[in-house]
């Protein structure tokens, strides 16, 4: 079997697997991008005195404004993930959660850890993909910008935008070691994140990172096996939901197309 015959091949089974997914696929997208939202804003009702009491002593902002920060956070994060999951006032929903992104990274100097900063704009890019999902062309952030055409319209430059941030997610998981293993593992989902980020062969590479990212989470942040009192359990269930939130914004790829910003949609006109 060639080269040609087995991309063929895999792309006829990405295909039968959309076809059979296509209804349920985007709510399990949508559920799991917003996991890393939920699993935070249920964190801060339970953690309530120690977020409240981070806050005041690493901002003296006294007691009243570190508890109407936690207050804002769990609200915010549960009222937008509610909204984004029942399809109501998705819009308003993805701003909330851009702007608890905004306040998280620097109420907790997240500026200043390349890491953590990269998987917050990762976080972004999953929002941009469902902004992209529910906002018409018409209606756009956009708005007064000259228009481009039709592949450059608002909601395929979300798209693009959307995919690209997605790409820092997956850099902060490179192991960067010198091992045979992992230099074959960091090459191989390297090349599929750029097929993702620049629209090329865009849903098998997608589908295949989605694969391969499971893979991961559920081997190495296996955070269930950790006793909650040790640090590394909270460590672990953080890149859990990080990932889970990746997978989101690549099944919603999946779900969506790349997009007419991308090679895939410029193959058509070729």
């Amino acid at each position: 079997m060639g080269h040609g015959d087995l991309m063929s091949r895999a792309e006829d089974v990405a295909d039968q697997f959309l076809r059979v997914t296509k209804h349920y696929l985007p709510h399990v997208a949508r559920l799991c991008l917003v996991s890393t939202f939920l699993e935070d804003g249920v964190r801060m009702w339970f953690q309530w005195g120690e977020q409240s009491e981070y806050i005041n002593s690493t901002w003296s902002c006294g007691h009243f404004l570190a508890n109407v920060f936690v207050l804002l956070n769990l609200l915010g994060q549960l009222g937008g993930c509610v909204l984004v999951l029942s399809r109501n006032f998705v819009q308003y929903a993805c701003f909330t959660l851009f702007g608890i992104i905004t306040l998280q990274t620097v109420a907790y100097s997240i500026l200043w850890d390349l890491k953590f900063l990269m998987r917050n704009l990762a976080l972004g890019g999953g929002l941009l993909l469902l902004l992209a999902e529910c906002r018409g062309e018409a209606r756009s952030v956009f708005a007064g910008v000259p228009s481009l055409g039709h592949q450059s319209s608002p909601k395929h430059l979300l798209q693009l935008g959307g995919r690209v941030l997605l790409v820092l997610m997956f850099m902060t998981l490179l192991h960067l070691d010198l091992g045979l293993f992992s230099i074959l593992q960091d090459l191989v989902g390297t090349a599929l994140i750029v097929l993702v980020a620049v629209g090329f062969k865009t849903k098998l590479a997608a589908l295949t990172l989605v694969a391969w990212l499971l893979c991961i989470n559920f081997t190495f942040n296996a955070f269930w096996s950790i006793p909650s009192y040790k640090p590394m359990h909270d460590f672990l269930k953080y890149d859990f939901f990080q990932t889970t939130s990746v997978i989101g914004g690549l099944l919603l790829v999946v779900a969506l197309g790349p997009g007419g910003v991308s090679m895939d949609e410029k193959k058509k006109e070729w």
